[in-house]
């Protein structure tokens, strides 16, 4: 059974270690918006005779442009003294190049836009 979530209102999202992100609910406007993110553009638009990207790199670029879209606050992130940052883009990729927690945002948050799309699919 589809089980709908019809709440639009942002969340949190504990991503383990510690850090959390308050994030809006993963609709088809945001993976539409992530598709115009230019490193997604640019990692799909390959010049004949260039690599094409791992779907390791792509998942990557993905989360990244997602994350930049849905994140509005968070928890646990801070500098090296300790210093809680605010959230920037560039701060959104440096936490997600963390192994731990990219992989708890994809398996918590992406994983289930995803899911769905491989069942309509079979």
């Amino acid at each position: 059974m589809l089980r709908l979530r019809l709440s639009t209102e942002p969340e949190w999202l504990d991503l383990g270690h510690g850090v959390r992100l308050f994030v809006e609910p993963l609709t088809t406007a945001v993976m539409l918006a992530a598709r115009s993110d230019p490193a997604i553009l640019a990692a799909t638009q390959v010049a004949e005779g260039e690599d094409t990207p791992s779907n390791d790199d792509l998942a990557r670029i993905v989360a990244k442009a997602v994350a930049r879209i849905v994140v509005h606050d968070w928890e646990g992130v801070g500098d090296a003294e300790g210093k809680p940052l605010s959230v920037t883009p560039d701060g959104i990729d440096a936490l997600l190049e963390l192994w731990p927690i990219f992989e708890a945002f994809q398996t918590t948050y992406i994983a289930g836009a995803l899911i769905l799309d491989a069942e309509k699919n079979a």
